[in-house]
């Protein structure tokens, strides 16, 4: 089956600020336009030209010619007994990436993915076993953010007559209520899905300014979290750039054990990482760094680890979420005992760490920390493992 080709029509998802009002006046309109087609597109979650009421006729008439707001669209949605939801969304005829919702009593995070697949090798983790695709763009980066807006909202508040069911398509040819202002589902968007996000960094920071705009999303820094396995010139740069929070998969106290898990570590060992860490937080006036750190039976949980992992980091600004490993197909891992994530935590807290231990959300819809896999049939030969500067230089 061929892919179909690409629209002509540019699409806005992927625009900042700075390139929104670019082409507002490219369209001979005032650059006060681009704040009203935001305000459209991210407060109220509209992709009609022909709703956007206060908009002039004829400059939506153009917009409609010239542009559109496309979203990935969606292959299929699965649903978790505790609540979390799972999408499957197209990135071509061939390949999809994944998105979760976690509902929680005073927050909704969004887990969105940066690539189709990834490329950073570590064992414990599904999506590595996929092998690696493509990045996404920063439209499709975005579009998951704002079809999940959309989808919440549709589920939860509000029908709409006439609404086309796909995102971004044209609406039908009768009169549709205008949308109202929704009140918001998603209040945290983690970087935590498919992919490194560091290594698709051209398309990751201008998605990161949308999110946090006042004119997109409008999300405070600490509610957007990156996950990095450590790419340390990356996180060098990003901290030239933009201001979130970070959190970073350390998984093991020492260089021999977290190179089994996190290939990447043997080109950037701890104290490099952990250096470029201190660096990030120095630079942006951040409170802390959040390290992941995934349980695994026998292998990195032993009241010993703990205690080197606690000297590691100690009077530095660190928390660490202990995350129990969730299996996958194939696996040679097993998730630690409850008891012994709790001794490892009660070790790091009775050290002066803040240590935390994540709930696992989704897992029977496999859509749990690690076991994102969507669907990869045409990967790259680059494996991080085995070409640890490849792959990583292009971002």
């Amino acid at each position: 089956m061929q892919s179909s080709p690409p629209s002509e029509r540019l699409n806005l998802l992927g625009l900042t600020r700075p390139a929104l009002e670019a082409f507002v006046c490219e369209l001979g309109s005032k650059p006060f336009r681009a704040r009203q087609l935001a305000h459209w597109i991210y407060k109220r979650g509209e992709a009609r030209f022909d709703a956007m009421t206060d908009l002039a006729k004829d400059f939506r008439a153009e917009l409609a010619e010239r542009a559109e707001v496309r979203a990935p669209s969606v292959i299929e949605v699965q649903r978790s007994r505790d609540g979390t939801r799972k999408w499957k969304l197209r990135a071509d005829a061939s390949q999809a990436f994944e998105m979760v919702f976690i509902p929680e009593d005073d927050r909704g995070t969004l887990c969105i993915s940066s690539q189709v697949g990834c490329a950073l090798d570590c064992s414990f983790c599904a999506t590595a076993q996929q092998g690696f695709n493509r990045n996404l763009t920063t439209a499709e980066i975005v579009g998951q953010v704002w079809l999940a807006c959309r989808e919440l909202e549709d589920a939860d508040a509000v029908v709409r007559l006439g609404e086309p069911k796909e995102a971004g398509r044209a609406a039908p040819e009768r009169a549709v209520p205008e949308r109202a202002v929704p009140e918001r589902a998603v209040t945290n968007v983690v970087l935590m899905g498919m992919g490194e996000p560091l290594a698709n960094f051209r398309n990751v920071v201008p998605a990161l300014r949308i999110l946090l705009d006042d004119c997109g999303f409008d999300l405070s820094r600490r509610r957007v979290t990156l996950s990095t396995s450590g790419l340390v010139p990356q996180i060098y740069r990003l901290a030239e750039e933009i201001n979130v929070a970070l959190a970073v998969s350390l998984h093991a106290p020492d260089d021999e054990l977290r190179s089994e898990l996190v290939p990447i570590n043997r080109k950037h060992p701890i104290a490099e990482l952990l250096e470029a860490c201190w660096h990030y937080i120095d630079e942006q006036n951040g409170r802390s760094v959040t390290f992941e750190y995934v349980m695994l039976d026998g292998v990195n949980d032993s009241p010993a680890q703990a205690r080197r992992l606690a000297r590691l980091l100690a009077g530095h600004p660190a928390k660490v979420n202990l995350i129990p490993f969730n299996p996958f197909p194939g696996t040679s891992y097993r998730r630690s005992p409850e008891g012994t994530i709790l001794r490892f935590r009660d070790e790091l807290n009775g050290r002066g760490l803040v240590a935390t231990v994540r709930r696992t959300r989704g897992e029977d819809i496999d859509a749990a920390c690690g076991q994102l896999a969507g669907r990869v049939i045409d990967r790259t030969t680059v494996r991080l493992g085995s070409r640890i500067s490849s792959g990583v230089a292009q971002a």
